[in-house]
């Protein structure tokens, strides 16, 4: 218990809620107890292909041609150079979190021990929202990449059927779109829980091969773009701007490398396994660093031959890659094999997006912010299955009706504020507890952690308006379950 809440206990006081917020959590170490409850299976290299198969899906074969036509041209290259600094940054510091306090959790629980309560729960919240609307995210794209690879085989599913009921006008207001529900995306979500359901090495061996056939598939692309590459199509780098800001410019450059932000969020799922890892004092910050080095020269290969093969005008498409392709029929014969592995590779992004949340749900319910029921362990598979099945439930629901562009820009402001916090973190217990061991290490960490905690604050200022009033309805909403539940059944403060 904070020291806060024992002081004033001793003075026979009532402390205030606003202490009471901001108390922290002790750094105790992991029992047996807690870590019989899930299964110590993960290396390096799986916990690397988790991060990769969170990463390499929506951004590299959906956004990354969306944000070149709408804002950044060519320079999408830039943006994700932009994009990937700040990552390297957070991802330094969830490592030396991972490495000396291997806990589900990921921020949620870093800021829990460092900046409070109030604040982790905010944080966790906003965890919530990234991982379930990322793998909304993601099911959304794969449900067109399905629909068009069905249509190759002359297979047509009705338009009502494979389509969000719900969409965005120039005003960025959301309206009715005339369809009833994205059933793909429903159904894939929901193949995606029960293999989760049934276990974490089950679900690891499967995301390990389809993380090899995307990197397989990105390599073959690259390669044989490369020839079709008119660097005529580079020029101008950076479109002038078009009037408005984030449309082209500097402007356009630094909004895309916030939406883009969303592109990198997977090694923070590698984070919240640490209490499945074998070693994670290793293997973790193994896992994160390498997971973000590999998906960033990944992007940016795969960036640069779209850009170059095709005008940036003609990307703005749930499905750039193909008509990258299409522009050259000389590349015909990659056509399905690319659809199909691109769905393989986004299938692995939704596993491992649903991977993460249930684990951050059990840390939430062991802390008491949520009912116990979400801390429960299957006896057999050792899965947190209750709370594996609500945030498949909750994914699949925000799948059917919700379009891509809205739920893009969410992941990423949620997302940003996490790595924010985190960076401040790393600062705050390297004063409070600097006697902690730290297996791993922030290298110059003041600057580090600061410019972290900027970078990733300044980039959620570039998000449109509707994302900023879209989180506060979603903060509104938390806060509102911390009040009436989390802050009375607080285990920290009984």
């Amino acid at each position: 218990m904070s020291n806060a809440i024992n002081k004033s206990s001793a003075a026979g006081a009532r402390p205030s809620i606003l202490r009471q917020m901001c108390a922290v959590r002790p750094i105790d170490p992991v029992d047996a107890a807690e870590k019989s409850r899930l299964k110590q299976v993960l290396g390096p290299w799986a916990l690397t292909a988790i991060g990769l198969g969170a990463t390499i899906g929506t951004g590299i074969f959906v956004l990354t041609g969306q944000v070149a036509a709408n804002q950044t041209g060519p320079a999408i290259t830039l943006a994700l150079l932009i994009a990937a600094f700040g990552s390297m940054l957070a991802a330094l510091c969830y490592s030396e979190f991972a490495a000396f306090l291997p806990v589900p959790g990921s921020a949620y629980r870093y800021t829990y021990t460092t900046l409070g309560e109030g604040l982790a729960w905010f944080i966790g919240w906003n965890l919530l929202l990234e991982y379930a609307i990322s793998a909304s995210t993601v099911a959304v794209s794969w449900s067109a990449y399905v629909v068009s690879l069905l249509n190759d085989w002359h297979i047509h599913l009705p338009d009502a059927l494979v389509n969000a009921p719900l969409g965005v006008d120039a005003q960025d207001h959301l309206i009715r779109t005339g369809a009833l529900v994205n059933l793909p995306a429903v159904l894939i979500v929901a193949i995606c829980t029960v293999v989760l359901y049934i276990g974490v090495s089950q679900s690891a061996r499967a995301n390990t091969f389809m993380v090899t056939l995307k990197v397989a598939i990105i390599a073959i692309v690259v390669i044989a773009g490369l020839k079709y590459v008119d660097t005529g199509n580079f020029h101008p780098y950076i479109p002038p701007n078009a009037g408005t800001f984030g449309h082209f410019g500097w402007t356009g450059v630094l909004q895309g490398a916030g939406i883009i932000f969303f592109s990198y969020v997977g090694f923070d799922t590698a984070s919240t396994m640490a209490l499945e890892a074998r070693n994670p004092q290793r293997d973790v910050p193994l896992g994160i660093l390498g997971a973000l080095a590999i998906s960033a020269i990944l992007y940016v290969a795969m960036s640069t031959v779209l850009t170059g093969m095709v005008n940036y005008q003609h990307l703005n498409v749930a499905a750039p890659v193909a008509v990258a392709l299409d522009a050259h029929p000389q590349l015909a014969w990659l056509g399905w094999p690319l659809k199909v592995g691109i769905i393989c590779g986004m299938t692995s992004v939704i596993l491992t997006s649903l991977l993460g949340q249930p684990r951050i749900l059990l840390s939430m319910a062991d802390d008491g912010l949520l009912p116990a029921s979400m801390s429960r362990c299957h006896p057999r598979f050792k899965t947190p299955h209750v709370s594996t099945v609500i945030t498949g439930v909750g994914a699949a629901a925000i799948a059917a009706v919700f379009p891509l562009d809205v739920l893009a820009d969410l992941v990423s402001i949620g997302i940003l504020l996490a790595f924010a916090v985190v960076c401040l973190g790393v600062l705050v217990l390297r004063r409070t507890r600097p006697d902690v061991h730290r297996p791993f290490r922030v290298p110059w960490a003041p600057v580090t952690c600061i410019v972290g905690t900027l970078v990733c604050l300044g980039l959620t200022l570039t998000l449109s308006n509707g994302t900023w009033w879209r989180l506060l309805v979603w903060t509104i909403l938390g806060m509102s379950i911390y009040a009436f539940y989390g802050f009375r059944h607080s285990r920290l403060r009984q």
